[in-house]
């Protein structure tokens, strides 16, 4: 008998885990980035590379965090032999920002990419396939920084402020 009854104890206490968590699950959305150009993992179309038009695509921001005060996009490609290839920074971007249309500059101030400009510089791998990131950050603080700074001063001043980080690769490859 009393078997019995640490069996149903146990399992009554496994449901209303497994109930917690199911909760828990869908009450926590996923901060993310998209474009409808690619889907994570897939190839970047040409018209957003060197190659051709070289203009961003468009991007999707969903599940912003409430608390967040500026949004930080980079994107950059770790497959250059020598080391990561920064194509864009964009910071500052306003919180209330859910889509950066194909070609437009968001809202915000722009960094310096290895381009040597302000803007959106597209794919052009020297050689094989490289995969491009495109990381959004949101953050608790609009920076005090100026625009034309660099990839890495950037990643300093949101250090300790990132509320929440999302990611969407793609690959490029001219065959």
């Amino acid at each position: 008998m009393w078997k019995a009854v640490i069996l149903l104890v146990f399992s009554l206490g496994a449901c209303q885990k497994k109930q917690d968590m199911s909760f828990v699950e869908k009450s926590i959305q996923e901060f993310k980035i998209e474009s409808d150009a690619f889907g994570n993992g897939g190839f970047i179309p040409a018209k957003y590379t060197a190659d051709r038009e070289n203009i961003s695509p468009p991007l999707k921001i969903s599940n912003i965090p409430q608390e967040t005060k500026s949004l930080v996009l980079i994107v950059d490609d770790p497959d250059v032999p020598f080391g990561t290839w920064v194509h864009w920074v964009v910071f500052n971007i306003p919180p209330d920002v859910n889509f950066i249309q194909e070609g437009i500059q968001p809202q915000g101030k722009q960094g310096i990419n290895d381009f040597k400009t302000l803007k959106y510089g597209g794919p052009a791998p020297p050689s094989g396939t490289h995969r491009y990131f495109f990381k959004l950050y949101a953050v608790d603080k609009v920076l005090d920084i100026p625009q034309g700074v660099r990839k890495r001063e950037v990643e300093k001043a949101i250090e300790g402020h990132i509320l929440a980080e999302a990611v969407l690769m793609g690959k490029y490859s001219r065959r």
